[in-house]
């Protein structure tokens, strides 16, 4: 079969298995079987298949068209434009999760000074890595050793010294799955980022303070979750997804337990569910948290609550 013709079958299959959007999964699949890019594709779709990877395209559209997702297939997805690494231990990441990551660099940009970064519920380190990456491609940053090991549960220490005129950056991921965090830090060398990972329940393992703590963790209420698509209940871990009876659990412990891991003045940071603006919003204000911003995703909805602790009534 020649490459269009492939293509073409790889859609009809996947159409006739109810995929939404079956003629772009169907492309993603071929250019990842074949290597070919979309304009090489076009000069050149009347190009016979090698039996080989003929082969392999349908036996990934058969899977596909079991309901399973199509990064767990290829093993990548593209997060603030870089390249993770994926499979079934993590939460695939999504496009609504970059509205956390952009504001977190909107905070730290406007304030210009040391940055001490905890991601909390890291999954794949796409947000810690993200924000690091991108803060240090900027000239007023630099990476800096984290003082850390996650192994013997040394205090993470918020260094502050002058690295040639510019802000040092440092940041850890936690996260209570050992097979999420191995996914964590191959990404972190993947893009050659000087993250840290620490396998903790919530703060259980995490030492000293932040100047920021981000977190998009398990907010789905438990009754819901048998209401997802196929894809998700099925294959996302459920450990990333299972928020209590509520969706509130998490919320409630990071705001309580956070707060003796953030600096004077610190900033948390939480994705959210569309309707959990309010609750969570509650959550922190009654937690002696001040400044609480909600911010929308591109579809209009709440995304992304903040707020900076007042460090006045801080509980050591």
């Amino acid at each position: 079969m020649t490459l269009k013709e492939t293509l073409a079958c790889g859609t009809k299959f996947l159409e006739r298995r109810g995929i939404l959007e079956a003629g772009l999964d169907a492309w993603y699949l071929l250019e990842h079987v074949t290597g070919i890019s979309r304009a090489a594709y076009f000069l050149d779709s009347g190009k016979e298949m090698e039996h080989a990877q003929e082969a392999e395209y349908f036996e990934m559209i058969e899977k596909r068209g079991q309901r399973i997702p199509l990064q767990h297939l290829t093993g990548v997805q593209e997060f603030m434009g870089f390249p993770f690494q994926i499979n079934e231990h993590v939460l695939i990441p999504r496009q609504d999760t970059e509205i956390l990551v952009e504001e977190a660099l909107s905070i730290l940009r406007r304030h210009r000074e040391p940055v001490a970064l905890l991601d909390m519920c890291t999954g794949s380190g796409c947000i810690l890595l993200s924000i690091l990456k991108l803060l240090c491609a900027e000239p007023g940053y630099v990476f800096v050793g984290t003082g850390i090991d996650p192994d013997s549960g040394a205090e993470f220490h918020n260094q502050r010294p002058a690295v040639s005129g510019r802000f040092p950056v440092c940041g850890i991921g936690a996260d209570l799955s050992e097979k999420a965090l191995d996914i964590a830090g191959r990404n972190a060398e993947l893009l050659k980022v000087n993250a840290k990972f620490c396998r903790s329940d919530l703060f259980e393992n995490v030492k000293g303070r932040f100047s920021m703590i981000v977190s998009n963790p398990p907010y789905i209420r438990t009754s819901e979750i048998g209401t997802l698509q196929e894809e998700v209940r099925e294959h996302d871990p459920r450990m990333a997804l299972d928020g209590g009876e509520d969706g509130l659990y998490f919320y409630r412990r990071i705001i309580r337990e956070g707060r003796a891991h953030l600096l004077p003045g610190g900033y948390l940071l939480f994705e959210i569910g569309y309707d959990q603006a309010f609750e969570v919003s509650e959550l922190m204000r009654d937690a002696s948290f001040r400044n609480i911003s909600v911010k929308k995703d591109l579809a209009g909805l709440d995304r992304v609550v903040s707020g900076v602790y007042d460090d006045k009534n801080r509980e050591d």
